[in-house]
């Protein structure tokens, strides 16, 4: 190995970033600067990995949480010899078209293990990825899955809510390959954090359960004491890491100027010769960049050993962990579903779809059940998607594929993100969908990354009655819809919530909501074609007796209302078809023909949902007729709710008498 000081080494860092911010005049040189210590001590001396293979099954996971500090991490991947960045990429930072935007995005860059940016989502889903990781070698066995989570968090991560759900939750499940590096540089955009936070992080970790420490993050041996330290311990860990932001800057270090924007001529100079580093931009010394490629290499034995170990399993067994990381789904699934459906059709069920939802994954859970990985955010008897075979996860039983996540619908949804991105399970998790407002953010980062994770969102509607408009969704279905690449259904009976599951575990490049009733609903459905209707997102349920004057579209609860009116109408002689939308977005999304064809050209167009009307307009036309809520729910039985806003058969054959 050749032999460089480690001060050098942690300067290229610093050298590129510098050079990178300046050069686009926009971006955190702070962090890298700061934190260039510790990630030199981590990658070259722990950090098991191999440059040239970065999809390594069993690579220890690094998460830069703290995404501003993109640069760290971009010129991690060059040093280190990652293939696709290249200098030139570096030189391009934060342009259209490069593989260095302003924030790591994982679908984007290779060497990058998730998209981070928006503060606590990297920390956040890294407890989804040490929790995979810890499921899989319960299953596999420590000689085939025996990594480590590394995070690196600023203190904009600590101080987001959603670190608390996550750091509860690790240290709860006991995810003691989990190490979080804290850069606690004291520093946040206005100013030093004592104006807004004087939380002791290292006791609140331990309160927590965690180990934690705080050491000087700028001493290698004191960092790498701690990571050793860290790698033994028999809880998740905190190593507070004492930094200075923006480290060698003259007068910007240690300060909020140095934090998110470029140091400026100048103040470049100055810290370049302050830390000896050459004044040519984007130069690394040619022992310098040796030895950091020599870091990147470092992983090959490792992962030539792992290869050969798993090259022993049986064959079986090889097939089925190459699988699962694929997210490949096996045979058995569809044939589960097939049958599944065939009973419905012989014996159909009036029940409510959160119902119908549980009796599906009763079928998904015998066909797939070491992958399907289900869980609740403490309303797990309301939501019905525990299956009976299913035992609880805990740090005691690791094997469990049922995940209590208790209150913490945020926690829930990042710690998904983490678990889809390691591979090895389909994970979905349940709250009511009115709480889909807590985990907004990472379900839109899921959208972002095309993490295919289902959502199953109960109680969907004004129909889930007496609690009342603090629980009645009306705005969340057309706010999940307007996220781009989130895929929404909203399914009418059990035949629709079986056809939507189908599709749902088979879409693993976005994910899924499936918004299901508390309310029963009778089975509309009588065939099961194996082209699946939902996957257009809406089809003709009831066909109109000659030529169609009116089309009435409806989702969910209220399918059963448009056909009811569709009968009321046809003994009035006009004909009526009606068309089932489970999902609205993915009906807008097919071709122009099929699209056409679908929503017909029937004069007289409504749209009945229990919700607010946006969205609807691109079907029924702005001078359509929309049966649904112009407001807020209220607290009543559900069948007293519909007849107070006007959501009925019989309110939706009288908008249509008055244009006919």
């Amino acid at each position: 190995m050749t032999h460089v000081d480690h001060t050098r080494m942690a300067n290229a860092i610093r050298g590129l970033a510098m050079d990178a911010v300046e050069k686009a005049n926009s971006g955190h040189p702070g962090l890298p600067m700061g934190a260039a210590d510790v990630a030199t001590v981590l990658f070259t001396q722990f950090l098991k990995f191999d440059a040239a293979e970065p999809k390594w099954p069993d690579r220890d996971r690094f998460v830069l949480s703290a995404g501003h500090g993109s640069m760290l991490l971009y010129a991690l991947l060059y040093l280190t010899g990652n293939a696709d960045m290249t200098l030139d990429q570096i030189k391009h930072f934060r342009q259209l078209g490069s593989l260095t935007p302003g924030h790591p995005e994982n679908f984007h860059t290779k060497g990058i293990e998730t998209t981070t940016g928006p503060l606590g989502q990297g920390i956040a889903t890294s407890i989804g990825m040490a929790l995979a990781e810890k499921m899989l070698a319960a299953e596999f066995g420590k000689k085939i899955v025996d990594h480590h989570t590394y995070v690196l968090a600023s203190d904009g991560d600590l101080m987001e809510g959603v670190s608390q759900e996550a750091i509860a939750m690790a240290g709860h499940w006991k995810l003691n390959k989990l190490i979080v590096l804290y850069d606690d540089n004291g520093i946040s955009i206005d100013g030093p954090t004592s104006i807004a936070d004087s939380v002791d992080q290292v006791k609140r970790f331990k309160s927590a359960g965690w180990a934690a420490e705080l050491i000087d993050g700028q001493d290698q041996k004191a960092i790498a004491t701690a990571i050793a330290r860290a790698q033994k311990s028999n809880k998740p860990s905190l190593i507070a890491c004492k930094t200075t932001i923006g480290y060698g800057a003259p007068t910007k270090a240690g300060t909020n100027k140095a934090h998110g924007e470029a140091l400026g001529a100048a103040e470049l100079k100055g810290a370049k010769e302050k830390l000896g580093i050459s004044l040519d931009p984007f130069s690394v010394p040619d022992d310098v960049l040796k030895a950091w490629r020599e870091a990147g290499s470092r992983g090959v034995a490792a992962r030539k050993e792992w290869e050969a170990r798993f090259a022993t399993l049986s064959n079986r067994k090889r097939a089925e962990f190459e699988r699962r990381l694929k997210h490949e789904r096996p045979a058995a699934l569809a044939k589960a579903f097939k049958a599944h459906k065939k009973a419905l059709l012989e014996t159909p069920q009036n029940i409510a779809t959160r119902k119908s939802s549980e009796s599906v994954i009763e079928a998904i859970a015998a066909a797939m059940p070491m992958e399907f990985l289900a869980g609740s955010a403490d309303l797990t008897g309301s939501n019905n998607n525990k299956a009976k075979s299913a035992t609880d996860f805990s740090a005691k039983t690791p094997k469990g594929r049922f995940i209590h996540y208790g209150i913490r619908e945020h926690g829930m949804a990042a710690a998904m993100n983490g678990i889809f991105l390691h591979g090895g399970f389909a994970p979905n998790g349940a709250t009511f969908l009115v709480f889909t407002d807590y985990a907004r953010p990472a379900m839109r980062l899921a959208a972002l990354m095309g993490t295919g994770v289902v959502y199953v969102m109960t109680h969907d509607s004004i129909g889930l009655g007496e609690d009342g408009p603090t629980h009645q969704p009306v705005e969340h279905l057309a706010a999940l819809r307007a996220i781009p690449n989130m895929r929404v259904f909203r399914p009418c009976d059990a035949v629709e919530v079986s056809e939507c599951w189908e599709l749902a575990l088979n879409r693993t490049d976005g994910p899924t909501v499936l918004a299901l009733t508390r309310q029963n609903l009778p089975q509309l459905r009588t065939t099961a074609p194996s082209d699946n209707p939902c996957s257009h997102g809406g089809y003709e349920l009831v066909a109109a007796q000659g030529e169609a004057k009116v089309s009435l579209f409806a989702t969910g609860s209220e399918v059963e209302i448009a056909v009811a009116a569709q009968k009321q109408l046809a003994e009035r002689g006009i004909a009526t078809r009606v068309v089932s939308v489970p999902s609205l977005e993915l009906l807008l999304a097919q071709p122009a023909e099929r699209r056409e064809a679908i929503i017909g050209k029937a004069p007289v167009k409504v749209a009945i949902e229990a919700a607010v009307r946006w969205g609807w307009d691109a079907v029924i036309g702005h001078d359509g007729v929309f049966i649904g809520m112009h407001g807020f729910g209220a607290s009543a039985p559900a069948k007293d709710l519909y007849k107070h806003f006007g959501i009925t058969a019989e309110a939706a054959v009288s908008a249509v008498l008055k244009r006919v």
